[in-house]
């Protein structure tokens, strides 16, 4: 899988490249330092997927959501993921508000977890999403506090299992995290779009059924 980095840090630059290295199948074919630079590189490379910090110059505060945007518009079969130094759920709304397609958002502490970073790449590269886990607790914390309403009806159990299926996780990976039956996280699934409304949605995979059940949840997007 062909990938395009942007960080201002040389250093950080340096390192994620460092670590690319190690994954078999990543192949970084640039590494930039500015938005001008990044959306040259897509391009020029067309490559399967982006990863790019938040804060790029020149304000340094959503220059990586406003070039996700545009790459996911020009370039619809190139997958992107954000990264950010804190959870910032106010970004996190502004990246997935027009879908969550092909788009991640992780914290940059998750770069030194090689497989982590590499699956999250792969999931947005085939049109699916990543979200950090850190993000979606915090998103939900905030919206529940703010909002409750459909969240107050899942049970403990099934905001755990809903945690884990807006990550990206399959419901396989889901039931392993949780220490639970595969048949158990699908009758959790099966509850979840009920109470959100969702049981109707047939066509869509599992894994962004769960991302859409959740953004509605929580006023991240329409309900559709």
């Amino acid at each position: 899988m062909r990938v395009v980095f942007a960080d201002d840090n040389y250093l950080v630059r340096a390192g994620v490249a460092g670590l690319l290295d190690e994954a078999a199948d990543i192949e970084l074919v640039e590494a930039v330092a500015d938005p001008e630079a990044l959306h040259r590189a897509v391009a020029v490379h067309r490559p399967d997927a982006v990863l790019t910090d938040i804060r790029m110059p020149p304000t340094f505060t959503t220059e990586g959501i406003d070039a996700a945007r545009r790459i996911r518009a020009e370039h619809p079969g190139t997958g992107v993921v954000v990264l950010s130094q804190y959870v910032e759920e106010e970004y996190a709304f502004d990246l997935l508000s027009d879908g969550v397609e092909g788009l991640g958002y992780l914290l940059k502490e998750r770069v030194t977890q090689v497989d982590e970073l590499v699956r999250a790449l792969h999931d947005v590269a085939r049109g699916g999403s990543a979200l950090d886990p850190k993000v979606v607790e915090g998103l939900l914390a905030r919206k529940s506090t703010e909002r409750g309403s459909a969240l107050d009806a899942l049970t403990e159990r099934e905001l755990e299992v809903l945690r884990e299926l807006a990550t990206g996780r399959s419901n396989a990976a889901t039931a392993k995290a949780l220490f639970m039956s595969e048949r158990a996280v699908e009758k959790h699934v099966g509850s979840v779009f009920l109470k959100l409304g969702l049981v109707n949605e047939a066509d869509v995979n599992r894994r962004v059924k769960a991302v859409l059940a959740y953004l509605e949840a929580t006023g991240g997007a329409p309900a559709p």
